[in-house]
């Protein structure tokens, strides 16, 4: 498993903080919700995946804030890999981040029902608490993280429908407050 670019921690980062691992698709783009109304907050934007091809992506640009404002580094864990740094973070208002370079492993299918992104997310963590922002985690995977990963871990599920809301980032905030050595 390789990693993107790890730049130095550019928002004032501590090596000692947990890391937050950011799925786009659910937690970001709640694109679950009713398809005909966008999400109040929220702003739209195209993404071309192929020619005359587009997906319609809502983001809210209040997200960014409130994600750098919690105590954690943050790192990409999106099929969107590198090119969240170029559609999603200039809408959220986020720098450009290292992400998860989920490569061969991208939707591989795993007997175990662990997700195909958990097993990279835990390499990539290196024992570094993290907590995991995404909508397709299962006890599967808390049961990979418990017995994979020594530090503190928190996998947060947010529901696709809605996105990441207040209770959310409480959540987290409460975990990195627990999770700091």
């Amino acid at each position: 498993m390789s990693t993107g670019p790890s730049p130095p921690l550019p928002y004032g980062g501590r090596v000692s903080r947990p890391l937050l691992f950011l799925d786009v698709d659910g937690p970001l783009n709640p694109y679950a919700a009713q398809p005909e109304r966008r999400p109040d907050g929220y702003t739209t934007i195209r993404v071309a995946v192929s020619p005359g091809r587009r997906l319609r992506v809502w983001l809210n640009p209040s997200h960014g804030p409130a994600l750098l404002a919690l105590d954690y580094d943050l790192c990409w864990a999106t099929t969107w890999m590198d090119s969240a740094n170029r559609w999603i973070a200039p809408v959220v208002g986020l720098p450009e981040l290292p992400y998860v370079d989920f490569g061969a492993g991208l939707f591989a299918h795993r007997a175990d029902g662990v997700h195909w992104k958990t097993e990279a997310i835990v390499a990539h963590a290196a024992g570094r608490p993290f907590a995991w922002v995404d909508d397709e985690q299962s006890p599967a995977d808390e049961t990979f993280v418990t017995r994979h990963h020594p530090g503190p871990a928190l996998l947060h599920h947010v529901s696709p429908r809605i996105g990441l809301r207040e209770p959310d980032f409480t959540a987290l905030a409460e975990f990195a407050a627990t999770a700091q050595p």
